[in-house]
């Protein structure tokens, strides 16, 4: 497990590709996993990629990846706002953890997607590079790692 990134996506990530792409572009949520399985492969690293819209199946996730993993990617998208189990767990996980969004949270219309509260239990944000994101988190991970 210690060559394992573990790859987290939370609510409504499931539709990327048609829900509003004017905000989080065309590509889908297989695009995403197929970066940053093609980011770990190339050094190296396994990539475990998950989706959930329900908040206990990632506090479980978290959970159950809190030690042993190379690293952690979380996309909390609305999970990021109010989802303190979520911020809990977290704050228990050994391995770094990058916390990505695809859009500019701080460039969106709405004042509350501003403040996520998970930046308090992780090691950095990548905010508004689109699905770039996620394979510079994979790659910025596996060379923590790798040492």
């Amino acid at each position: 497990m210690a060559g394992t990134i573990l790859v987290l996506n939370g609510p409504n990530l499931n539709l990327l590709g048609t829900r509003e792409p004017e905000v989080y572009g065309h590509a889908t949520l297989a695009d995403v996993e197929a970066l940053c399985r093609a980011e770990a492969g190339a050094a190296g690293f396994t990539i475990d990629f998950r989706q959930t819209n329900a908040e206990h199946e990632m506090v479980e996730w978290i959970q159950q990846g809190r030690s042993g993993l190379a690293g952690m990617v979380i996309n909390p998208a609305a999970f990021s706002y109010a989802a303190y189990p979520v911020l809990d767990a977290l704050k228990m996980v050994e391995c770094p953890v990058v916390e990505v969004h695809i859009s500019n949270i701080h460039r969106r219309e709405e004042a509350w997607r501003k403040d996520t509260i998970m930046t308090a239990a992780v090691t950095g944000v990548i905010s508004g590079l689109g699905i770039a994101g996620y394979g510079l988190a994979v790659r910025y991970l596996a060379g923590l790692a790798r040492g």
